[in-house]
């Protein structure tokens, strides 16, 4: 009887499929035909092969049309049958119309934003025109005053700066100390 028993690798190989695949159909076995080797390893009886290469063999021919469709209808009784698929689904959903709410909030923020921008934009050009009407009335009250300079009547150089004209009043107040003292000293000098 051990002669017939094979791994799960082996017939993988020799139907030319993958072991995932074999997997699959071996669990789905009755617990009968499910048998484990001492070191754990699972082997396949002559029954379990042939029912296993039918199922393999039925799910060859059918197209891949079929399978999705099996499969998603598996996926519809499971989806019933279980109530934390049941509440997940319903997270879904509520999370399908949050995300239409904040996505419309979202467009409403950017496009004021864009109007925001927009205005600043505008000020901040009216602000660089200003600046530049600014500079260019500056530019012509610098030349009405150089004008307004040229015209007017030149006075002695010496009155034109104060400080030379201070200087000037105290060199000729010097002066006229020295002399007066000079006459005093003379005249003291020649008394003795």
């Amino acid at each position: 009887m051990s002669e017939n028993l094979k791994t799960i690798k082996e017939l993988a190989d020799e139907l030319n499929v993958t072991k995932q695949n074999i997997q699959y159909h071996y669990q789905r076995l009755p617990k009968e035909l499910q048998l484990k080797s001492s070191n754990g390893s699972n082997l396949i009886n002559s029954k379990a092969e042939k029912i296993i290469l039918g199922k393999v063999e039925s799910g060859s021919k059918s197209n891949t049309k079929d399978q999705q469709i099996s499969s998603k209808e598996n996926f519809e009784d499971e989806k019933l049958d279980n109530p934390f698929i049941n509440r997940l689904i319903k997270e879904v959903e509520y999370l399908k119309i949050d995300k239409d709410k904040i996505i419309s909030t979202k467009d409403q923020q950017i496009s004021s934003k864009d109007q925001q921008i927009e205005k600043l934009t505008n000020l901040l050009d009216q602000q660089q025109r200003l600046a530049l009407q600014d500079k260019k009335l500056l530019e012509e009250y610098k030349e009405e005053i150089k004008e307004l300079k040229s015209l007017m009547v030149p006075v002695r150089k010496d009155d034109k700066d104060p400080m030379v004209q201070k200087s000037k009043d105290i060199d000729n107040t010097k002066e006229e100390l020295h002399t007066k003292n000079k006459k005093w000293w003379h005249f003291g000098r020649n008394v003795k």
